[in-house]
């Protein structure tokens, strides 16, 4: 894929996204495999349970990935004239609201059974001839898997801010705190071997309730970019830097008396409305196209560029002088 709609990637975009696309991969078939061997060894364990169900979740946001990008490299139209971007926060959306559905239903039981004082049990199986208690299978198991997406989880952290993809980074940052998981998946089955009945679902409810806060992380970033809040950086942690090197480089132009920014995210690219107050009461069609090619130029993620010549700048707009 050499372009996202009518945005033509740079060469680093381009590896960043076949190679995100080939982990994104890796992943549903490391994904699957250990999906079946955690079966395999489940048991009556609420916490091995709880493990497998979100291994089941972590599924969406690479699969939600996948289908946005057959979605937004096509180019805009007149049904859709700001192409099909959005498909990657919708794809965010669903991830973050399944991930927090499950994830509530998963803690509702696991305080259930502690109320109810359930006492689960962990048979034996037979393995070589001998006598063998599962728990030490589903620790094998579970020490084993977590291999994975310590590997896969800093390879998707290192292409997320490349491509500006909020999607790879909410699943990078959910590959990487697994070992939470896989940590109290065995001190769960650790608890039943000892005796310790509700430590299995204190760890069934601190698993649950890191997917809750999974779900309400992606869902609430998900939703504040689909309702058009301003512009961020791909974690989240602050406005993106390019609503202010819009503004400096409007300033910077001689019929400019200054200027201020909208800038929304419409999932990888921006769309940006840049207001400016001229100098002098005529402003040349030259001067205007320049501008817009000048802020189109300063970052591939510039899908669309409005420049509007007013006599105020909006409130609401970004700028030097404070303007939020």
């Amino acid at each position: 894929m050499k372009s996202l709609g009518r945005t033509d990637l740079p060469t680093e975009q381009q590896r960043a996204l076949r190679s995100a696309i080939r982990w994104e991969w890796f992943t549903i078939g490391y994904t699957a495999v250990t999906i079946a061997l955690i079966a395999f060894v489940l048991g009556g364990s609420q916490a091995m349970k709880t493990a497998w169900i979100e291994d089941m979740l972590s599924l969406i946001p690479q699969i939600s990935f996948l289908v946005a990008l057959l979605f937004i490299r096509r180019p805009p139209t007149r049904a859709f004239p700001f192409g099909l971007h959005r498909t990657m926060g919708v794809g965010h959306l669903v991830a973050g609201v399944a991930l927090l559905t499950v994830g509530g239903t998963l803690a509702v039981e696991s305080v259930m059974g502690l109320i109810s004082a359930e006492h689960p049990a962990i048979g034996t199986v037979q393995l070589f001839g001998r006598t063998v208690w599962l728990g030490w299978l589903m620790i094998a198991v579970m020490s084993i898997i977590v291999i994975g997406p310590f590997i896969y989880g800093r390879a998707k952290a290192r292409l997320a801010p490349v491509l500006h993809n909020k999607v790879l980074y909410a699943d990078a940052d959910m590959s990487k705190a697994d070992w939470t998981t896989t940590v109290a998946s065995i001190v769960g089955v650790l608890g039943i071997g000892i005796g310790w009945w509700w430590l299995d679902g204190a760890a069934a409810l601190f698993i649950s309730v890191g997917i809750v806060w999974d779900g309400y992380r992606n869902a609430r970033a998900a939703v504040l970019d689909l309702i058009d809040q301003r512009a961020r950086r791909y974690d989240d942690a602050a406005p993106h830097p390019l609503i202010g090197r819009i503004v400096a480089e409007l300033d910077h132009e001689p019929w400019v008396d200054r200027s201020a920014v909208r800038m929304r995210d419409m999932g990888q690219v921006f769309h940006v409305e840049a207001f400016v107050v001229p100098t002098g009461r005529r402003v040349a069609v030259e001067d205007l196209d320049r501008a817009r090619r000048t802020v189109s130029e300063l970052d591939w993620k510039m899908q669309d560029v409005s420049i509007v010549v007013v006599s105020s700048l909006p409130e609401e707009a970004t700028g030097h002088r404070g303007r939020a």
